[in-house]
């Protein structure tokens, strides 16, 4: 693995693990819900997913597939206050698909370069998920910008679209080096 590489590895696992870290504070206050619970969980599994290879071992594909299936279980508990929380569905799902794909932690894993991951999953179905996540990316961050009338978030609702958009971002681009 290039250095440039691994420190792009390293630095997405930084994102989601700030991202997890925030929402599991915004969990632990009241108002946060369980669905702040479930981005936590979420962002810690992406940022151990992330770690490059040799840093994790042969333990992370079947122990994350167990907690993103966990978290599917959660996000189908969520869908009864209503159809916005399908997202948090459509994420699990991935996450279960990304932590079980064919060669996910046999030396294909999500911390390498594009391309040294190639055959890892179903093309068709990876396809689907980039598309969905591409537009995920660039919706919220259009929202982003809208709501809050600059780059910068400024108060806590742009600061929880901000923790969601980079969780967004850290997806595509596991899926893109899958």
């Amino acid at each position: 693995m290039s250095l440039s590489t691994s420190v792009s590895a390293w630095l997405l696992v930084l994102l989601c693990a700030v991202s997890g870290a925030y929402c599991l504070r915004r969990a632990g206050r009241s108002g946060g819900g369980p669905a702040a619970a479930g981005e936590a969980a979420m962002g810690f599994g992406m940022a151990l997913m992330a770690l490059p290879l040799g840093t994790g071992g042969g333990w992370q594909a079947p122990v994350l597939g167990a907690v993103f299936c966990g978290a599917t279980l959660h996000a189908v508990w969520l869908l009864r206050a209503g159809p916005h929380h399908a997202h948090h569905l459509v994420g699990s799902l991935t996450m279960v698909y990304m932590s079980l794909a064919p060669g996910a932690g046999q030396g294909s894993g999500h911390g390498q370069a594009p391309g040294h991951g190639q055959g890892a999953g179903l093309p068709l179905l990876t396809g689907l998920l980039l598309v969905y996540y591409a537009g995920y990316v660039v919706l919220g961050g259009a929202r982003l910008v809208t709501v809050s009338g600059a780059s910068v978030p400024t108060g806590p609702a742009e600061v929880i679209r901000a923790c969601r958009l980079t969780m967004g971002i850290g997806m595509l681009a596991m899926l893109l080096t899958m």
